[in-house]
């Protein structure tokens, strides 16, 4: 963004100026002072200065003084105690209460004025109207409420002090004081001069007796400095949203938290939905009612325009509709001219987290027809993130050797406004059509690199994917189903099976309707989704699915096609899981003795029910069989598939498991612990399949432990014994 450099006329005219402004407001006050009936300040014994609360402030027609606080401020407790604490103690400083419109900013600071004027503090109100100007003149008036002299103010007005100089250097000796400026969300135009407000040099400095508190869309810890504390303001907790709800509408139920949760703990929100409920001639008079509502209603209920808000940025603040229409002028007008666009795409995708590798140049300019470069994209988002309307939500510490995935997430009001008023050019379908060829890329991108390189960013697609294949049925549905069943298949090998279970359900389900129930396409994925919920432990739901699945497959093919023979097996891995061994191990002979013969000693299915079978004759108590079989099963994944492959860390995990069976615990301890170390190098720390491991090496320390326990009695009956 190119920087403009225009004449400035010289400092000392510029603060001539503004002294003489200065002076005109302080001609006024000072004869209304002068008839106060309290002095402004009595000695405190410290030597400094005590102000006295002077009453309500009003100065050149404006008010000074806090807005009234309508209803109790929920759920602010800790940020209030942090202001209060600051206010309270003896240091002074500046404190910026910052975020997204609509999360209530002006409304904590006004309860925290209130607060620290019940307490005997000093409190004045500014309100930043995007004119430094008129900020240094209610800077100037503040301080000589907390008794700047007026020799002070001539010194600057003849030039031989700076104006901001001698209001902050007075402010630095007063105590006792609390100094609002609020809605502060232009930070760059506070000046005097163009330097930034991390300068300090400016009318926002953290060197006061008292408290500068600021209110600020501008999230960023660069804007502010470091001396500045900053209070991140987040959307309330569902049971403080429900508190503001009730506040408002005592009567409309008992379904406030469900209520306060759809709209995302937002306070604006909350307080619309709480107002439109109090009234006693609107449509809906529930909380559920107003929920269920919002599904058909958006529009009018929180998306309608107010006709002044074009006009008055205060109106613009207090309606849902129109909050984040200021930030996002305000981000275009500094030269991020890609943040409302970028922001209207991510509002096309689910209510979820995005991976940051989908939002490309390329994405942007296919959906917008602009320019774009990655700079741009880049600067978009850092605008968006800036002014609290975009969240990049944290992931838990990276594993080793794991790639760091990037977050974006948008609030889900922020979201559901923002789709609910777009407002450009291109019609919907061409954003949308965007979006799926760029899902499309991302998920054969994901499926190509090695190992788990790709694991978080899938986690991360599947939200988004179900809503790809409906927009893609029926004119591109076989596509589209492939890419959902290509990051099923990788989510499967991540162990992320709940992600898997959610693209699996939405395939069979369109493919029920488009191809009909027992299509081969169907029934393998019916199939595959009865697994899945056999890895989620549902296995009442599996074993249901699988007995459905294997009598269509028997009914459309033969008996021993390989279809039917993966089903016959899948059903008896089902039953396995329900502790029905004697019938699941009736099944996997059966099943063993078709594979073997159709397919080969060495196939994979067949080494597969040769380890489930011994799964369930561990079950039934025959570890040495189980032993047996294992130990066969486990030679061969070796043989064939080498000693890292993730069936050949399965076949030993359940070799060392019968193992400990037969009670060779140290055995079954050394190999679980060679097969974690494994697991964790190949698999990583957190997969479902480590965690099993260490679960089951656990397991076989203990029976170890218990093993040397008895021993120790035994050898102690002995000695007892002998006496």
């Amino acid at each position: 963004m190119t920087n403009y450099v225009t004449a400035q006329p010289p400092k000392w005219a510029e603060n001539t100026v503004l002294v003489w402004s200065v002076f005109g407001v302080l001609a006024v006050v000072s004869l209304g002072l002068f008839f106060w009936e309290r002095r402004l300040t009595t000695g405190a014994p410290d030597g400094g200065v005590r102000p006295v609360p002077l009453g309500r402030i009003a100065v050149g027609g404006h008010s000074m003084n806090p807005p009234a606080v309508q209803a109790p401020v929920r759920g602010r407790e800790a940020e209030l105690e942090r202001i209060g604490a600051l206010v309270r103690g003896p240091g002074g400083g500046m404190v910026v209460v910052c975020g997204a419109g609509g999360l209530g900013k002006t409304t904590l600071a006004a309860e925290a004025a209130a607060q620290a004027r019940a307490q005997g503090q000093v409190v004045v109100w500014i309100r930043w109207r995007d004119d430094p100007e008129r900020l240094g003149q209610d800077l100037a008036q503040a301080a000589h409420i907390l008794g700047l002299p007026e020799a002070r103010l001539e010194e600057a007005r003849t030039g031989r002090v700076s104006l901001v100089d001698a209001v902050w250097e007075h402010l630095a000796t007063v105590t006792g004081w609390l100094i609002v400026v609020d809605n502060v969300d232009t930070p760059t135009r506070v000046g005097p001069g163009s330097g930034p407000p991390a300068a300090y040099r400016g009318w926002l400095r953290p060197h006061g007796g008292g408290v500068l508190l600021v209110t600020s869309r501008d999230t960023t810890g660069q804007t502010w400095g470091t001396d500045a504390d900053l209070i991140h303001l987040q959307p309330l907790a569902d049971d403080a949203g429900a508190a503001v709800l009730l506040d408002a509408a005592p009567h409309a139920g008992t379904a406030a938290e469900a209520l306060a949760a759809r709209l995302g703990g937002l306070p604006l929100g909350l307080n619309a939905a709480g107002t439109y409920l109090s009234v006693p001639t609107s449509r809906h008079r529930t909380f559920a009612a107003y929920q269920h509502a919002l599904e058909t209603e958006f529009a009018d209920l929180l998306g309608a325009e107010h006709p002044a808000a074009a006009t008055d940025p205060a109106v613009a603040r207090s309606v849902v509709r129109h909050t984040w229409d200021l930030s996002l002028d305000q981000l275009h007008s500094d030269g991020y001219t890609l943040a409302r666009p970028v922001l209207q795409l991510l509002a096309l995708l689910e209510p979820a987290p995005v991976p940051r590798t989908l939002i490309t140049p390329e994405l942007v300019a296919d959906a917008t027809g602009l320019p774009t470069t990655a700079a741009t994209v880049d600067a978009a988002l850092a605008g968006l993130h800036q002014y609290g309307l975009l969240h990049t939500p944290e992931t838990n510490q990276a594993e080793p050797g794991s790639t760091v995935v990037g977050r974006l997430q948008l609030h889900p009001l922020v979201r559901e406004v923002t789709a609910h008023t777009l407002n450009r050019p291109e019609p919907t379908a061409t954003w949308l059509a965007a979006i799926d060829e760029h899902l499309a890329r991302a998920v054969d991108a994901v499926a190509g690199m090695p190992g788990r390189t790709g694991w978080p960013t899938a986690r991360l697609l599947a939200t988004h994917l179900p809503a790809h294949l409906d927009r893609n049925t029926p004119h591109n549905f076989t596509t589209a189903r492939d890419t959902l069943d290509s990051l099923a298949d990788v989510l499967d090998a991540a162990g992320a099976t709940s992600e898997e279970l959610l693209l699996l359900r939405h395939v069979t389900d369109a493919e029920s309707r488009v191809l009909g129930s027992e299509h081969p396409d169907t029934l393998a994925s019916r199939n595959n989704l009865a697994n899945a919920l056999n890895n989620l432990g549902q296995h009442q739901q599996a074993a249901d699915l699988h007995q459905q699945v294997l009598a269509d497959t028997e009914h459309i093919y033969a008996p021993d096609h390989p279809d039917t023979l993966s089903s016959r097996n899948n059903l008896a891995n089902a039953l396995n899981g329900l502790g029905q061994y004697q019938q699941a191990a009736d099944l996997f002979r059966r099943a063993l003795a078709d594979h073997e013969r159709v397919h080969g000693p060495d196939h994979p299915h067949t080494l597969t029910s040769r380890s489930e079978l011994a799964n369930a004759l561990n079950g039934l108590g025959q570890y040495q069989q189980a032993a047996d079989l294992h130990l066969q099963t486990l030679a061969d994944h070796e043989r064939i598939h080498g000693p890292d492959h993730p069936d050949t860390l399965n076949s030993r995990n359940n070799h060392a498991s019968s193992l400990n069976g037969l009670g060779q615990y140290q055995q079954a301890a050394d190999l679980h612990l060679r097969n974690l170390a494994d697991r964790e190098r190949v698999l990583g720390p957190d997969h479902p399949d480590t965690l099993n491991s260490r679960n089951n090496h656990a397991h076989a320390r203990a029976g170890l432990a218990r093993a040397g326990r008895r021993w120790w009695w035994w050898q102690r009956g002995r000695r007892s014994g002998g006496t």
